[in-house]
């Protein structure tokens, strides 16, 4: 065990922290002792893994980083994999690909896999299967109480149920067995539109994913600035429409269906969709892997995506309204919508999109971010995704959105159960019942 980390590391500085102890784990009894330390002195207890989705300041409390916790065990005959604390969705893949398995992961192989299984999880297989929480299969996890469990479908129910998709409100995941697919490649990539084209783009978008088969799953990231240093030299400098393909069916099915999109003029600049094995997943969304950044993510499910849905954010996106900052529109629907085989609290299970804008702490981006959503308010279900909250959200009245009301009640009921104390509440917090600070 090693404390001499620095406490504010993690991807997404929006939250400077200054907690009374820093756990660096190496094992499951690491992440025991940490927990009966803050018992013991009684601190708050916050988990860090790649700190991409920051919540609140771990001020005073004892912080455990799960970096080294990264060990992933496959069983390719049962088609599971075991994933420790800290893993991250790249360390997955490099386990389950030779197999010609997928894991339900995330969009960017640098995502920490355990924070977005228990927020969820909507990624490129999604639509196809569901939440990746609706595929795990088996957690370790310490509780409040200092103790280890295994925690199952059969052994504790309840506690299952709030830990996929209750986020660390319940426990630190030691680690989480999942599911495994059949899936060895994808036709995918994306088709970069310049921003002229972005009207066309977005109307054309919103039609035909309509008829679009559970298999492919899209999104469109409107890019007001490419002035990376990764970015492909035909879009260094330029504000693009970027749309994301990930077909997992037939590539033939794949490439007939994206024609019509390929035939829109203006014509892409650059378009990289192709077959490709699934081990190359995380070109499609082509996020960057750079250095700590500060953003304010917030989010909002919608429920349909209309041309006048369309008209109103096109209009609250222009470049020549202000500040520029990435907003994505992400196509849920499918497997979804559809309740798992074994019940979990994953909220949004109605919404037929995700609206997710990322912006730069500047008031005046902030101020047009804020006017999007708001300006999307016709067409939202009230909803908002945990995968997808930021430093923002973390009021009740924010996380309560993100699960149906009748699971938020049963949520409170069973972390008064398991947390009376409210220890795990370095998060997006579900207070236990009883307590209405």
């Amino acid at each position: 065990m090693s404390t001499d980390m620095d406490p504010g590391l993690g991807l997404n500085r929006a939250v400077e922290s200054h907690p009374a102890h820093v756990i660096e784990a190496a094992g499951d009894q690491d992440m025991v002792a940490a927990v009966r330390l803050a018992a013991e002195e009684k601190r708050a207890v916050g988990v860090l893994a790649t700190g991409h989705g920051p919540s609140l300041a771990a001020d005073g409390a004892v912080l455990v980083n799960t970096r080294r916790m990264n060990g992933v065990r496959v069983d390719a005959e049962r088609a599971t994999a075991w994933i420790e604390a800290g893993a991250r969705w790249r360390d997955v893949l490099a386990h389950t690909t030779p197999h010609g398995l997928a894991p339900l992961n995330g969009a960017s192989p640098d995502v920490g896999v355990i924070g977005y299984l228990t927020g969820g999880g909507a990624g490129l297989l999604g639509r196809r299967f569901g939440f990746a929480a609706d595929h795990v299969r088996r957690l370790r996890l310490v509780t409040a109480d200092g103790r280890f469990r295994e925690v199952t479908a059969d052994t504790d129910p309840d506690l299952f149920w709030a830990v996929r998709g209750g986020k660390d409100n319940f426990g630190l995941v030691v680690s989480a067995e999942v599911d495994l697919f059949p899936v060895a490649r994808l036709y995918g990539g994306g088709l970069y539109f310049p921003a002229e084209a972005t009207a066309d783009v977005l109307h054309a978008y919103a039609e035909w994913v309509r008829h679009l088969p559970e298999t492919m799953a899209t999104s469109v990231l409107l890019a007001r600035d490419t002035a990376l240093p990764d970015a492909p030299e035909p879009l260094r400098g330029r504000s693009v429409t970027h749309l994301r393909i990930a077909c997992s069916g037939d590539p033939a099915d794949g490439e007939r269906l994206v024609r019509p999109i390929r035939a829109l003029r203006p014509a892409a600049l650059l378009d990289t969709v192709r077959d490709m094995p699934y081990a190359d997943s995380g070109t499609i969304h082509h996020d960057p892997v750079s250095a700590p950044y500060v953003a304010y993510d917030r989010n909002v499910l919608l429920g349909e995506l209309t041309a006048d849905t369309v008209d109103t954010l096109l209009a609250l996106t222009a470049p020549d309204t202000g500040g520029a900052f990435p907003t994505e529109l992400r196509h849920f629907g499918g497997a979804y919508a559809r309740p798992p085989e074994v019940p979990n609290c994953v909220g949004g299970r109605d919404a037929a999109f995700s609206l997710f804008p990322r912006a730069t702490p500047e008031p005046g981006i902030l101020r047009r971010r804020d006017d999007l959503l708001a300006g999307l308010r016709p067409w939202s279900t009230g909803g908002i995704s945990l995968n997808f909250a930021g430093v923002e959200d973390t009021g009740p009245d924010r996380v309560r959105a993100a699960y149906a009301p009748a699971d938020f009640d049963r949520l409170r009921t069973l972390k008064a159960r398991h947390d009376p104390d409210n220890m795990f509440r370095i998060n997006f917090n579900i207070p236990p019942k009883g307590d209405d600070r």
